[in-house]
């Protein structure tokens, strides 16, 4: 049945020795014919073999094997025996590091060595093959290559195939070249050996840091004690993120998430939500943010709460970059609450975004001319004109007369001068314009200039009066703007006026 039979190749700088068990399939060529390669009939044995390692490229073995040995040709031409080998084989391994890994579990091998072998008769009973082998001993040179499948550090499957020179013609009952009677092949015998190996390496693997993975196995050669370890000695990373579990903070990170060096996900901006579950991952650090990385935004008007100048704006209110409620004519009432949305820029408003208008009169301060008396708009904001007064100033542009070519004002004009005058006095709001005019008669400089002085006297009698000189001008025409036609007496009298204007 099965003998022992060395791995030559499963031994390694740690585990130099091993032992194997083979089945064996023995073939016969020679004299009779060949059997190589033919399944035909089979000649089963077994064998025993220790190996010893070399270096990764190369192993020794010292091989024995025993089994039936024949071959049939026909009813005549056959014989059965007996044969025992034994071979010192070297090996050339294809799983040094060059050709295929170190750590390569199936590889071939090539095998090539010296030995000897020996014959014997089965028995003395003839039967379907007689025993007729010649005894004897031949050395024989083993030529072969097989393939191995390493299950584990300790137990592999191999199979190997040996041809087998030898130095004799006659272990076939006597048949050789050298007797003319049976001459039928020149050269000597030969025999092939089909061998399937169960195969047992010796000796404890060295395992420097303990993990159960042997060195040579070992792709993390100093994995720290009692560290759990997956079968090439690496720490095991459950997660399966670059980080060993025993070093790793969140062992549950999700696939392609990158990690930190703790196997925590990246936060870059270090608000507490990882990157790839972060919606806003620029935060600035220090500011509070929801589940999703954002900003916190209390108001929810768009402007996170670290931004916002105006943290609690009402919902649906329209605001700006600030966060606060937008205000469109810059007047510091916001628009949703803004009555007058278009008011002039620097303008005062009162609480609802109108301007202010302190007399109420409907016109605002900023286009009052008498923001503190109520008026019309026809006014600027200014009393209406009384009918007393627009009396009194009709009268007046006939009724004020000067001396002749100067501008001396006749005592006739004084009663008229002092109804103007009251007019001031009793309506401090308003101001008033004196114009000279002339008609065209003489000198149009000479005109100008006497109507600026005829304006300006006038304008000092009613100083006089107690009528303050701020609240007046005094401008002098000449003949620019007549109202009647110079060409007759009547027309050039009507030119020749002072008018009063009230402003404001």
């Amino acid at each position: 049945m099965l003998l022992a039979y060395t791995s030559l190749v499963a031994q390694t700088a740690d585990s130099k020795f091993a032992i194997g068990l083979n089945a064996i399939s023995s073939e016969y060529n020679g004299d009779y014919g060949s059997g190589i390669w033919n399944f035909d009939r089979f000649y089963p044995g077994g064998g025993l073999s220790l190996g010893m390692y070399l270096n990764p490229s190369f192993d020794l073995g010292l091989q024995g094997n025993f089994g039936n040995y024949g071959y049939i040709k026909d009813a005549v031409n056959r014989f059965f025996g007996n044969k025992f080998d034994m071979s010192l084989l070297g090996r050339y391994k294809f799983n040094n590091g060059y050709i295929l890994k170190e750590t390569a579990k199936f590889y071939p091998f090539l095998s090539a060595g010296i030995g000897f072998a020996t014959y014997s008769r089965a028995s003395s009973d003839v039967g379907i093959d007689p025993t007729i082998i010649t005894p004897g001993a031949d050395f024989i040179i083993p030529l072969g290559a097989g393939l191995k499948y390493q299950i584990t550090d300790r137990f592999a499957l191999q199979y190997q195939y040996l041809y087998n020179f030898t130095n004799h013609d006659n272990r076939d009952e006597n048949r050789s070249a050298t007797n003319p009677i049976y001459a039928t092949k020149a050269g000597n015998d030969a025999f092939g050996e089909h061998m399937f190996s169960l195969i047992f390496s010796l000796g404890k693997a060295k395992d420097s840091d303990k993990d159960g993975v042997a060195d040579k196995n070992d792709l993390c050669a100093n994995t720290p004690a009692n560290v759990t370890v997956d079968e090439y000695g690496c720490p095991v990373d459950g997660d399966k993120d670059g980080i060993a579990d025993y070093l790793d903070k969140c062992n549950n990170t999700p696939a392609s998430v990158k990690v930190d060096a703790y196997g925590c996900p990246v936060d870059t901006d270090k608000d507490g939500v990882p990157d790839y579950l972060d919606k806003s991952p620029g935060t600035p650090a220090g500011v509070k943010v929801d589940a999703d990385g954002r900003p916190l935004d209390g108001d929810k008007d768009g402007v996170a709460d670290y931004l916002d100048k105006c943290a609690n704006t009402p919902a649906g209110i329209k605001v700006d970059a600030s966060g606060c409620p937008v205000d469109t004519d810059k007047d510091g009432i916001a628009d949703h609450l803004d009555k007058c949305n278009n008011t002039p820029a620097n303008v005062k408003v009162d609480v609802n975004g109108c301007p202010i208008d302190t007399d109420k009169d409907g016109v605002a301060d900023y286009m009052d001319k008498c923001p503190n008396v109520a008026g019309i708009f026809a006014n600027k904001g200014c009393p209406e004109v009384k009918e007393e007064v627009k009396k009194i100033f009709t009268k007046a542009l006939q009724g004020i007369q000067f001396e002749t070519g100067k501008e001396i004002i006749k005592k006739t004009s004084f009663h008229i001068l002092n109804q103007v005058a009251d007019v001031m006095k009793n309506n401090p709001s308003y101001l008033l314009e004196i114009n000279g005019h002339s008609d065209s008669q003489g000198d149009d400089d000479k005109n100008l200039l006497l109507s600026q002085k005829r304006a300006d006297a006038v304008k000092q009698y009613i100083v006089a009066k107690g009528i303050s000189a701020d609240r007046m001008t005094s401008k002098g025409y000449g003949e620019t703007m007549p109202v009647a036609d110079n060409a007759t007496a009547e027309g050039r009298a009507k030119n020749r006026r002072v008018e009063f204007k009230v402003i404001f």
